[in-house]
């Protein structure tokens, strides 16, 4: 009885620990949103409660003198074209490489996946050349164009692992009763693949929200910046940091991700766990 109580104890503390450490970054955020700039810039204070009464004048420099809503705006509508656009050609890939493609298919995706670990670093010198030969600077278009370039090499890579660990066995069994290929991928091999679907879905948003390089080289006007580079370039002036629109803007815009990552935590889970089946 003891050991068991000692057990549970630790495992709790534990636990506990581990949310405390995850919540905490959160916590700082909401905290610094609201605090005076004097609480704030005084090494005295303790920071991580209200020394001074807490003040909403970060929260309206946010959203009242910088085109925040703007930058969520632009980052959904560029997130959903490009989660679209990986989601048709990684499908279609990964189906033909994990299925149709014999022995060298894995090879051909792990040629796919390194491709998405050049550094963006070395790319968007080039890349800004073809962008402004295509006129789409300074246009959300750019971004729907170069996104796909690092989201469809993962996605096609992660949906390889998820097709593979489909037993054959029915797919066959849907071509011997009359599918075609086709019919069978839409029939069977897509219901089975949901959690799959989901969890590439979810990684190739957040891709796209946390990017930073290429939206900071192809994006100058605020009207089209994205949540990455709006909140860095607008409350960033010189030397001055605006510690608590930064901190706020931050919390806002991580709450819709923490939120879809909490809906779908189960489906995300056990696509991984199938994805990694026949690794």
């Amino acid at each position: 009885m003891l050991k068991r109580m000692v057990t549970k104890s630790g495992f709790y503390g534990t636990l506990t620990l581990f949310i405390a450490f995850s919540a905490m970054p959160f916590y700082i955020m909401l905290i610094t949103m609201f605090k005076r700039n004097h609480d704030l810039l005084n090494p005295d204070n303790n920071p991580f409660i209200f020394n001074e009464p807490p003040t909403l004048q970060h929260l309206n420099l946010l959203l009242h003198q910088t085109q925040f809503p703007v930058f969520l705006l632009n980052t959904l509508l560029v997130g959903l074209a490009v989660v679209c656009i990986t989601v048709l050609l990684s499908l279609p890939a990964a189906y033909s490489l994990a299925r149709l493609a014999g022995n060298w298919g894995g090879i051909v995706g792990v040629g796919i996946f390194l491709t998405y670990l050049v550094p963006p670093t070395l790319l968007f010198i080039p890349l800004s050349r073809i962008i402004a030969d295509l006129g789409l600077q300074n246009s959300l278009w750019a971004l729907v164009l170069v996104y796909p370039t690092f989201t469809v090499p993962f996605c096609t890579w992660l949906l390889m692992s998820f097709f593979k660990s489909i037993p054959r066995d029915i797919e066959e069994q849907a071509l011997i009763d009359g599918c075609s290929r086709l019919g069978a991928f839409f029939r069977i091999i897509l219901p089975l693949s949901v959690p799959g679907i989901i969890t590439v879905i979810v990684f190739a948003f957040t891709l796209v929200v946390n990017e930073y390089i290429y939206a900071l080289a192809f994006i100058q006007e605020s009207g089209s910046k994205t949540i990455g580079i709006g909140l860095t370039t607008e409350l960033i002036r010189g030397d001055v940091f605006y510690w608590g629109a930064l901190m706020g803007g931050a919390l806002l815009a991580s709450i819709p991700v923490a939120v879809i990552y909490t809906l779908f935590l189960d489906k995300i889970i056990s696509g991984l766990n199938l994805g990694s089946g026949r690794q």
